[in-house]
């Protein structure tokens, strides 16, 4: 990586291998506990439509299922729009590795939508909730076990991680400032990738920490170029809980707020948990 490049931009790099196809690799500072972080493979997968020659308007939904983690080294991103429309166009899309065998594994899959905006009538029906600023608040230490937190600034409003782990857990409800760290111009990969920043509503939810993962995520994009560019390197104010837990499984919804109060991307996931 050079210098002055973002880590972000070095983890999103992918070179054209083909038709509808690009190289990419993993990169450290993305690391999760067994691959990479999730809001990081969707960034790649979407940096991929982004970057397809072919590509209608801007994102509008991303949807990625994690079938299993991607090994550290090099990969290939397939990114294929299947059907264009007059406002919108849709994806199939997939990341590819070598296996130990020598045999390509699938390790995601994935759709996205993009689609021409036109300006019509708009309405927020679902307002920022009122919150002290992040300046006021402290950044979530460093150095915490996985590199990838080391890549963002966290403020939390509400909701931080139990400060005791005894089953006593009422809520599942987090609020919190973010952005990236070295701040960076906002731009939809790292939107996309901002949206799964919240650590395992389970752990929340009963105050005891079990493995966890997502199985598959979903963000849809709000805003456009220029609300992004509006934002700029702000603070986004992020809200996430759940509605179910169930059976190895729950999910969790989640909004993306800037510091103007607009909604720039809600997401749903759902998570397997390990008992």
């Amino acid at each position: 990586m050079t210098l002055d490049l973002h880590p972000l931009d070095d983890a999103l790099a992918l070179e054209p291998a083909g038709a509808h196809r690009y190289t990419g690799r993993t990169t450290p500072a993305y690391w999760n506990m067994v691959g990479p972080f999730g809001g990081a493979t969707a960034a790649v997968l979407l940096q991929a439509v982004l970057q397809h020659p072919d590509r209608l308007g801007e994102p509008l939904s991303l949807t990625v299922n994690y079938a299993g983690a991607v090994a550290q080294g090099p990969f290939t991103v397939q990114a294929t729009p299947v059907r264009t429309n007059r406002s919108t166009q849709h994806w199939t899309l997939s990341i590819v590795q070598p296996g130990a065998d020598g045999e390509w594994v699938t390790t995601t899959t994935g759709t996205a939508v993009t689609a021409a905006r036109r300006e019509t009538w708009s309405l927020a029906d679902t307002p920022m909730p009122t919150a002290p600023g992040p300046d006021t608040l402290e950044p979530l230490a460093k150095g915490l076990g996985v590199a990838w937190l080391d890549r963002y600034d966290l403020r939390p409003v509400a909701g931080a991680l139990p400060q005791r782990w005894d089953g006593n857990g009422d809520s599942s409800l987090s609020q919190l400032w973010m952005r990236d760290a070295p701040a960076r111009p906002l731009d939809f990969c790292a939107l996309a990738a901002l949206a799964d920043v919240f650590f395992p509503r389970v752990w929340l939810r009963r105050a005891h920490r079990v493995p966890a993962g997502t199985v598959s995520l979903t963000v849809y994009f709000h805003a456009g170029r220029e609300q992004l560019a509006a934002t700029g390197t702000g603070f986004l104010l992020g809200q996430a809980r759940a509605q179910e837990f169930r059976n190895g499984f729950f999910d969790q919804t989640a909004q993306l707020w800037n510091d103007a109060g607009t909604m720039l991307a809600s997401s749903h996931q759902i998570v397997y948990y390990k008992e």
